[in-house]
């Protein structure tokens, strides 16, 4: 059997992407081939309509994260809307920004972070994280008590599934006048946000993890909030971010978000009923297994686990044409090193190299969970019998 042929391996990487909804693409074709004006031209039908998608896109982002359209700025996606958040922040401020940073972040931020630091932009202090990834919120309320301007933490971890206190950080930062950025790319339509209510500064979010497309992400902003802009051109999106707007793109992430929020009460736990049969599946057969995360507060579709005494990477390489899983973000995929996530949480090294994410959503089925378990416990034993 070639490559061609061979049937596609199950697919439990939803942290990395997600499948767009069909619904999604449907409304994202007809603004590809039918309705593809500028958003920007106002002389004619065409740009009206698609300037008409656009402002419908907002409305529906703004509903599912409980804020205005206007307070939306549309990107290419969360990285972007990382670095528009926090160098167009600190680019807006003398002296330096004392930034507050959680170790567990995004690569996104962790490097715009470092770089910021590295121009004399920004001074980092490190928050502290327990062995769940969990923030320890006393230890934020000291360091802001000796002065921060700017918190980084995100509204669910992107490996282990460690959902943050999003209104208790967001209450901290207001009481020490401090602005919260929230990465929340994997959190939006899948927890509830709501950003006005809970004193959000600075929200970034991306379609692809929501069943949207690639490519196309924003960042939310607090009336008032002083940011300058990366990209400069046109003026567009009130001087923010310049550039002719990505019409299809911009659609599709409005309809995954008016979906997200028709449907994300009845899809999670759906979804967590999956994830916790697969859990339960594995630990009958693999005694050892070892749950990584917040067992009590992690997103539904996420199950990190680590078996000690195997090695992830023969494991991957064992079952990568049955099975799609990962050994970790899909940021630092083919990099050598450990997660610096389980690396922050203290995971002892045995389990950091025996750790495997799987990530589950609303196309999950039954028989992939079953399936999925019986191709693990299978390629386990094989490699466990071999060493």
């Amino acid at each position: 059997m070639n490559a061609n042929t061979r049937p596609k391996p199950i697919y439990m990487d939803y942290h990395a992407t997600t499948p767009m909804d069909p619904r999604v693409v449907e409304r994202m074709l007809y603004y590809m081939t039918q309705a593809f004006g500028n958003a920007s031209s106002t002389d004619h039908t065409y740009g009206d309509e698609a300037e008409a998608a656009v402002t419908a896109a907002a409305r529906h982002i703004a509903t599912l994260l409980d804020t205005a359209p206007r307070n939306i700025i549309f990107t290419s996606g969360a990285t972007e809307s990382i670095n528009l958040a926090l160098q167009g922040h600190c680019n807006a401020r003398t002296p330096r920004q004392r930034i507050a940073v959680s170790p567990t972040e995004h690569k996104a931020v962790l490097d715009t972070c470092q770089a910021l630091q590295q121009q004399g932009k920004a001074i980092l202090t490190w928050l502290h994280v327990d062995q769940q990834g969990r923030i320890d919120l006393d230890h934020l309320k000291r360091v802001c008590q000796t002065g921060i301007d700017l918190i980084c933490i995100m509204a669910a971890n992107n490996e282990i599934g460690t959902v943050a206190p999003i209104q208790e950080i967001a209450n901290i930062a207001a009481q020490y006048n401090a602005a919260y950025f929230c990465d929340a790319t994997q959190g939006v339509g899948k927890i509830p946000i709501d950003f006005d209510a809970a004193g959000i500064t600075y929200l970034a979010l991306s379609a692809h993890k929501m069943y949207g497309p690639k490519g196309s992400g924003a960042l939310i902003v607090q009336p008032g909030a002083n940011l300058l802009p990366l990209i400069h051109g046109g003026g567009h999106q009130q001087g923010m971010r310049s550039g002719t707007l990505n019409v299809p793109g911009i659609v599709g992430l409005g309809e995954a978000c008016k979906l997200r929020s028709q449907e994300m009460d009845q899809d999670e736990p759906v979804i967590q009923a999956k994830r916790d049969h697969l859990q339960n599946l594995l630990q009958a057969h693999i005694p050892q297994l070892v749950i990584n995360g917040d067992l009590h507060h992690r997103l539904a579709g996420n199950l990190h686990i680590s078996i000690p005494g195997l090695n992830n990477s023969i494991l991957i390489a064992h079952l990568r044409h049955k099975l799609a899983i990962s050994t970790g973000s899909a940021c630092t995929s083919g990099i050598e090193a450990p997660s610096h996530v389980l690396q922050a949480i203290h995971l002892p090294s045995n389990l950091i190299e025996g750790a495997l994410r799987i990530s589950i959503g609303k196309f999950t089925t039954t028989a992939d969970i079953i399936n999925t378990a019986h191709i693990l416990i299978q390629a386990q034993a094989a490699i466990a019998q071999k060493q």
